[in-house]
């Protein structure tokens, strides 16, 4: 079977959940070499399925498509509205010293365009991630690793990566934020997005879903 870079996680006439790989993009990028993307993919199997938020192209994880602009709408009106409770989970370097805690750190882009965000107090947009150690370990050859949830309160572009590096615990396999030594740790960007919940925009009932850990 072919692998699709996506499994559904739940869909319904208006709107499909997915767990998206990682290394996929959410939209098309500039370029034809950037036009393969999870929506372009999904909607060979749901017709008219119109992306509402995005994940970064080495994230995985739960995302919501709309499948008719009513839905489109309202599911774009929620996330503006910060109605939808997203949670991640990481591997950070390092073992973070507290058990849980907020960054409360504006964010805007490095330099036009650069795709890196950097901390800026005076230009950066307000930006709340609240996190909790879920696991303190190590690797075999020593390399100590913190396992965190985190719960973005805003979104913005590369949010959490920024706010858990300006803790001193880069995101491993982060090619952008992480160290050379954090980039080796693993094979693959350690960040993913685990849960989504939000009042369903034609039914009205509370909704979750769930992408389980694939690190």
């Amino acid at each position: 079977m072919p692998d699709l870079g996506y499994t559904v996680l739940a869909s319904d006439p208006f709107l499909v959940v997915c767990d998206k790989a990682t290394g996929l993009l959410s939209v098309p990028g500039i370029g034809p070499e950037k036009a393969d993307c999870l929506v372009a993919r999904l909607q060979g199997e749901f017709a008219g399925a119109r992306i509402v938020h995005r994940l970064d192209r080495d994230t995985s994880g739960a995302i919501v498509l709309a499948r008719d602009a009513d839905t489109h709408r309202e599911l774009s009106r929620l996330f503006e509205a910060r109605e939808v409770a997203k949670t991640y989970e990481a591997l950070v370097a390092g073992h973070v010293a507290a058990d849980r805690g907020e960054v409360d750190l504006p964010l805007r882009k490095e330099a036009l365009g650069s795709a890196r965000q950097i901390v800026h107090m005076t230009e950066g947009k307000p930006s709340l991630t609240r996190y909790e150690v879920l696991e303190r370990g190590r690797d075999a050859d020593g390399f100590a690793w913190t396992r965190v949830r985190l719960e973005p309160k805003t979104g913005r572009s590369h949010q959490l990566r920024v706010h858990l590096l300006s803790l001193g615990h880069a995101i491993l396999g982060d090619e952008l934020y992480g160290s050379p030594a954090v980039l080796a740790a693993r094979p693959r960007l350690c960040l993913h997005a685990r849960t989504l919940a939000f009042t369903h925009p034609r039914t009205g009932q509370a909704v979750s879903f769930e992408a389980p850990c694939p690190f």
